[in-house]
């Protein structure tokens, strides 16, 4: 059994184009997909450390819940594909649970690299307001982990320009599904 677990972010819910067509992507190459959610976060989470902190300390026992049932460490593959504080909550489970790992993080913020870092590959912006390309760069290069940045991209890996963004997305997709499929970082 191959098992890929889709871990949001705060605003940006499993059925949001990132999660929602990987997720499809996942399914359709014969993974069990398991979309964990998470409510009740704190007000003003997005504005301090301490509120990612927080964000954190709610989603993580909630994905825990989540993925009680799961037989993780019976599957074949397992995959976490992870969205902005969901990068935290997937590295941070990864790691309570002595887990390895598959991963496609989308958009991780700075907090995700304090927890040991399971093979991956991350999507990040140049106009991201949570986090830097180059603090994502510097993090992803000490764990070995590649990264694909798109220019002028902002935290939902958007630009603003519909058809662009369509683009975009489609590009990720290529790269998701090349890394879905074979377990070896994809080319740059």
């Amino acid at each position: 059994m191959k098992i890929c677990v889709l871990f949001p972010g705060i605003g940006y819910t499993n059925d949001r184009p990132l999660l929602y067509y990987s997720g499809k992507l996942a399914s359709s190459l014969g993974y069990t997909v398991i979309r964990s959610d998470y409510t009740g976060f704190p007000k003003d989470v997005k504005s301090s450390l301490a509120g990612v902190e927080a964000a954190y300390d709610t989603a993580l026992p909630q994905a825990e819940e989540f993925l009680s049932d799961a037989d993780l460490r019976g599957a074949e593959d397992v995959v976490f594909i992870s969205k902005s504080i969901g990068t935290v909550v997937a590295a941070g489970y990864a790691e309570k649970y002595g887990l390895r790992t598959r991963n496609i993080y989308y958009t991780p913020v700075a907090a995700t690299f304090r927890f040991h870092m399971n093979p991956g590959i991350a999507f990040t912006g140049t106009a991201d307001r949570w986090v830097t390309a180059a603090e994502v760069a510097d993090g992803c290069e000490k764990a070995g982990i590649p990264l694909f940045i798109t220019k002028n991209a902002n935290h939902s890996l958007e630009t603003g320009s519909v058809l662009q963004d369509i683009g975009i997305l489609s590009g990720i997709m290529q790269k998701t599904e090349e890394y879905l499929r074979n377990p070896e970082p994809c080319s740059l």
